[in-house]
C-alpha cells in the first residue's frame, strides 16, 4: 500500500444521491477542492449495491432525480412509472458524467477513520488504500440504509449452499430451478420474493412480520404522459417541496372518519387500483398514521384483499397482519398472489421459529427439515447509524461518535453533531421522512450554502450546540409520539436490531416545515449553532 498525505477543502464519502451532489456543490459550483471516496466500484450508493432482482423505487420516476437541472430533467428516462435498479443507477452514472464529477471520486476505496485535529482545525481520513488526507470540510453521505443486517443463526456455517444478502447481490447470480429459501418480507424481501417465484424450483418464504402491502401499480408511461411531466416539471417540483411527502401527489387532507363507510371503501378500492404505497397510507385520507379509528379502516380493507386473494385460508391467515398498519408503506407486483404458487410456501417464524442450520438447509423448531440450494436474507439494514459504525469517526476531545451515540444516533437538523464541527451528516440521525433526492437536495444545498457562509468568513468553524441537539431530538420524539408509528416494530425506531436504542430516527414534521426550519436557522444567523474562527 502506497502512503500519501494530501490536503482538501472538503472530503466526502459515498457516491450515492448525497455524495455526488455534495461533490458538485462544492467543487464545481463554488470551487473547492473535494475528494469523494467510495468503497463500490461505481458510483450510484445504493443503486450500486442493491442488485438483486425485482429491485425499484417506489417513488415516482419524476420525482426520484435531482430538480435543479431543467436539462437533465427533460433528458431522463421516464419509460415506466417507477425506475428499476438499472435505471437508478444509470441516471447517477450519467449524472456524474455531465456534472464531470469522475476526476474527484475514487472509487474501490474504504473510509476506515475520521478524527478531527483540534491544533489545525481539520479533518483527519485514513483510506485502506493507505491513504491519509486532511481536510476543513467532512461530508459524510452514508445514507441511512447501508450497513446489512445479518441474523445470527446457530450452524450457518456448516450450510453447503449459497448464503447471500439482498445488499450485496452477485453479478450474474442465477437462481433457475434452485430451492431457495427468503428470509425478510420487508420492501425489499417482497420485491425479490414476487420476482423470483417463476424462475425458481421451489421458493420458501420465512416471515416474521406480515405486512400490509398494497398494489405498485408500475407500468410504461405513454408519450403523452412523458410530455405532460416534461412540459409541468417547474410546478410539479414546487409542488414536492411545498409538500410533507415529497411524492409528488396530493397528499389528502380529509379524515377517514369525515366519510361514509361507502365512500371510505370507494376511495380505498381506487387508490387499490391506482397504486402506490405511499399514496394509499397519504393520499386517502390524512389520518391514516395518527387516528387508530382512520387506521384500522385501511388495516381492515387490505385484510380483506389479502383474504380475496389468497386461495389456501391457512397461508391467508399468515399472511395476515393483526397489528397497526404504520410501518414503511410497502406495494408489489403481485405478491399475495404469489403463494396461490405450488413452488412457494410459507413459513411463519413466530410460531415455528428457525433453530439451525444444517448441512442441506434449515431446521425448524418442530422438527421440521427444509432443503435449500440458497438462502437469501431480505433483512435489511442497521438503519442510520448502522453506516456510520464501521468508520473511526472522532469530534473533539477524541470523544468516539459510537460513544456519543450510545443511547441513540444524535444530530441537530439531521446533518451536523455536536462536538464534530464542520462535519455534516447528508440523511443523518433525525432527518425528514419522505421521498429520498428532494430531501437529500434540501439537506445538500443547506450544507452548500453555510460552506459558502463560512469560506466568506470571518467564521471557519461551525458545530451545533449541544442544547439545540437535545432540542432537536426531543422535538423528533414528539412528533413521532403524535402518530401510531412507534406502536409497531420497526427498523424505523430500530426494533429489527437486538439491543439498538428504540428512538425517533427521523423528523416526521413533513419535508415543507423541515425546510422552512433549515432557512430559520440560517436567517438567525445559524441559531443553534457555535460559530468559531
Amino acid at each position: 500500500m502506497s502512503q500519501s498525505t494530501s490536503h482538501f477543502d472538503a472530503v466526502v464519502v459515498g457516491a450515492g444521491f448525497s455524495g455526488l451532489y455534495a461533490l458538485h456543490k462544492l467543487h464545481n459550483e463554488l470551487g473547492l477542492s473535494v475528494r469523494l471516496y467510495e468503497k463500490g466500484s461505481s458510483v450510484g450508493g445504493t443503486w450500486h449495491w442493491n442488485r438483486y432482482p425485482g429491485a425499484l423505487s417506489d417513488s415516482e420516476t419524476y420525482v426520484y432525480a435531482y430538480s435543479f437541472d431543467d436539462e437533465i430533467l427533460q433528458q431522463q428516462d421516464l419509460s415506466t412509472r417507477y425506475a428499476t435498479q438499472p435505471q437508478v443507477l444509470q441516471y447517477l452514472q450519467n449524472f456524474a458524467d455531465r456534472k464531470g464529477l469522475s476526476p474527484g471520486i475514487q472509487l474501490n476505496s474504504t473510509v476506515t477513520s475520521a478524527h478531527f485535529d483540534e491544533a489545525l482545525n481539520q479533518w483527519r481520513v485514513t483510506v485502506d488504500t493507505g491513504e491519509t488526507v486532511t481536510a476543513r470540510y467532512l461530508v459524510m453521505g452514508l445514507g441511512p440504509l447501508s450497513a446489512a443486517n445479518v441474523p445470527d443463526i446457530e450452524g450457518i456455517e456448516s450450510f453447503t449452499g449459497e448464503v447471500l444478502h439482498t445488499s450485496n447481490w452477485p453479478e450474474g447470480q442465477d437462481l433457475t430451478g434452485k430451492r431457495v429459501g427468503v428470509i425478510g418480507t420487508g420492501s425489499t424481501g417482497v420485491q425479490l420474493i414476487t420476482a423470483i417465484a417463476d424462475q425458481v424450483g421451489n421458493l420458501t418464504v420465512f416471515q416474521r412480520t406480515p405486512q400490509y402491502c398494497v398494489p405498485l401499480g408500475n407500468k410504461p408511461l405513454t408519450d403523452a404522459e412523458i410530455a405532460t411531466i416534461r412540459r409541468n416539471y417547474r410546478k410539479i417540483w414546487d409542488d414536492v417541496y411545498e409538500s410533507g411527502l415529497a411524492f409528488g401527489f396530493e397528499e389528502s387532507t380529509v379524515p377517514a372518519m369525515s366519510v361514509s363507510e361507502e365512500e371510505r371503501q370507494r376511495i380505498f378500492e381506487e387508490a387499490w387500483q391506482k397504486g402506490g404505497g405511499f399514496y394509499f397510507m397519504f393520499g386517502t385520507f390524512s389520518d391514516i398514521g395518527s387516528n387508530p379509528e382512520a387506521n384500522e379502516a385501511a388495516a381492515a380493507f387490505i385484510r380483506g384483499k389479502i383474504a380475496e386473494i389468497v386461495d389456501d385460508p391457512e397461508t391467508a391467515r399468515k399472511l395476515t397482519p393483526k397489528d397497526y398498519y404504520a410501518r414503511r408503506p410497502v406495494c408489489d407486483s403481485g405478491y399475495y398472489a404469489t403463494f396461490n404458487r405450488d413452488n412457494v410456501s410459507l413459513v411463519d417464524v413466530r410460531e415455528n421459529p428457525i433453530a439451525r442450520a444444517t448441512t442441506e438447509g434449515l431446521a425448524l423448531a418442530d422438527g421440521t427439515e427444509i432443503g435449500l440450494d440458497v438462502l437469501v436474507f431480505a433483512t435489511g439494514f442497521d438503519a442510520v447509524e448502522g453506516s456510520y459504525r464501521p468508520i473511526d469517526i472522532r469530534g473533539r476531545g477524541n470523544v468516539e461518535l459510537a460513544d456519543h451515540w450510545a443511547k441513540a444516533p444524535r444530530g441537530y437538523l439531521g446533518l451536523t453533531v455536536a462536538g464534530f464541527p464542520n462535519m455534516f451528516t447528508v440523511f443523518g440521525p433525525n432527518s425528514s421522512f419522505c421521498n429520498n433526492p428532494p430531501m437529500i437536495s434540501s439537506q445538500v444545498e443547506w450544507i452548500a450554502r453555510t460552506v459558502a457562509f463560512l469560506e466568506e468568513g470571518p467564521h471557519t468553524l461551525i458545530e451545533p450546540t449541544d442544547a439545540a441537539e437535545e432540542e432537536w431530538m426531543a422535538q423528533c420524539e414528539d412528533i413521532a409520539n403524535t402518530t401510531l408509528f412507534p406502536k409497531v416494530e420497526s427498523w424505523i425506531f430500530g426494533h429489527n436490531i437486538e439491543g439498538k436504542p428504540n428512538t425517533a430516527r427521523f423528523y416526521m414534521g413533513g419535508l415543507s416545515t423541515y425546510r422552512s426550519i433549515l432557512a430559520d436557522v440560517e436567517d438567525r444567523n445559524y441559531e443553534g449553532f457555535a460559530l468559531k474562527s
